[in-house]
């Protein structure tokens, strides 16, 4: 089931009943997407054979991508919601995890996909999604400084070898909402300030904070605002994650063009088909504007394997030492010679 089409929307849609159960029951529903996103999903890339090979045609899929950016207000909207009537703090903690990880991880994915997009609806509904978790920088970052700069020092969201996540994350944050406003102003010239996207993101900002003040008082105000940093959070561990070490080699003042081998990728079936295969990074870095079913793990004699899935290793990446423990081998490796296995560990000479 999980190999086809349907799959993605069944892997990325379930968490949105869980939570707005759980935001209008309580009770143990809090726990559902909670439970889902964590233990229930790691089991399932555990039991499930891994697959690096496309998904089938699936048409609906921009319809899906459309589904999960609406879902994805209705969600934060009820979440604000039932933190401002009052919620018990067990069930409160649950809800809030639970939230903050659908947005965190398909939100995100999905708003990725979307401001990949030709059309324009479909890239404001990603670049929205961004701007309610107060990361609207990133709808410019991404593709005018990322894609273009990545795996080089110019790149804020390349993670240097031997960097632990929190002081990426305390670099990252600042230093990509700054080149990408440097970027969107270079290309826009003398375009009126009141049009430059910066103003829309900052402007955006504060009508949803006015917003989950309005339908949950300060409480609600309080959990949106923590809710939108978890999110933001998980977004710069996936870049962390996806790129951490991989550097483009220079000559003449050049780096050499994107390939497979600058991104970590991970081909595990149910968190990828849940996260709209944004574990597949390098075929996402290759081919930007390729739809999210199209996407293919690349040879793992030419591409790095993360040794568990993408959720797994950024929840690792949370202890530094733990996380250089198991990737600086892998990385050193890579580095001297591009040669691994599906499992991320060099081949045997």
């Amino acid at each position: 089931m999980l190999r086809s089409g349907a799959g993605f929307a069944l892997a990325s849609l379930t968490p949105v009943p869980l939570l707005v159960l759980g935001a209008t029951l309580g009770g143990a529903w809090a726990w559902g997407a909670l439970l889902y996103l964590t233990l229930f999903a790691f089991a399932m890339d555990e039991l499930i054979a891994w697959a690096d090979a496309p998904d089938s045609e699936f048409p609906a899929g921009d319809l899906l991508a459309a589904a999960l950016a609406v879902a994805h207000f209705a969600v934060f909207g009820l979440v604000v919601w039932a933190f401002g009537r009052g919620i018990a703090p067990v069930q409160g903690a649950a809800l809030f995890l639970g939230a903050g990880l659908f947005f965190g991880q398909i939100s995100n994915a999905n708003a990725h996909e979307l401001i990949h997009r030709g059309s324009r609806v479909l890239h404001g509904l990603g670049k929205w999604v961004y701007i309610s978790l107060l990361f609207g920088h990133h709808s410019s970052a991404h593709p005018l400084v990322h894609h273009r700069h990545v795996g080089t020092a110019r790149d804020p969201n390349t993670a240097r070898a031997g960097e632990g996540f929190y002081a990426f994350a305390a670099r990252a944050w600042p230093a990509g909402f700054g080149a990408g406003l440097r970027a969107e102003t270079a290309r826009r010239g003398d375009a009126p300030a009141w049009r430059h996207p910066y103003a829309l993101y900052l402007s955006g900002a504060l009508g949803f904070m006015a917003l989950a003040f309005l339908i949950g008082g300060w409480t609600g105000l309080a959990a949106f605002l923590g809710l939108a940093l978890f999110a933001q959070s998980q977004l710069l561990v996936s870049d962390y994650v996806q790129h951490y070490g991989l550097v483009r080699r220079e000559a003449d003042g050049k780096p050499e063009p994107v390939g497979p081998e600058h991104s970590w990728n991970a081909p595990h079936v149910f968190t990828g088909h849940m996260m709209l295969h944004a574990p597949r990074h390098s075929a996402h870095h290759l081919h930007p504007a390729r739809r999210f079913p199209e996407l293919d793990v690349p040879d793992v004699q030419i591409a790095p394997l993360l040794p568990l899935s993408l959720p797994a290793m950024s929840f690792i990446a949370l202890a530094p030492p733990l996380w250089r423990c198991i990737m600086d081998p892998r990385l050193a490796y890579w580095q001297s010679e591009p040669l691994g296995d599906p499992h991320g560990q060099p081949l045997a000479a």
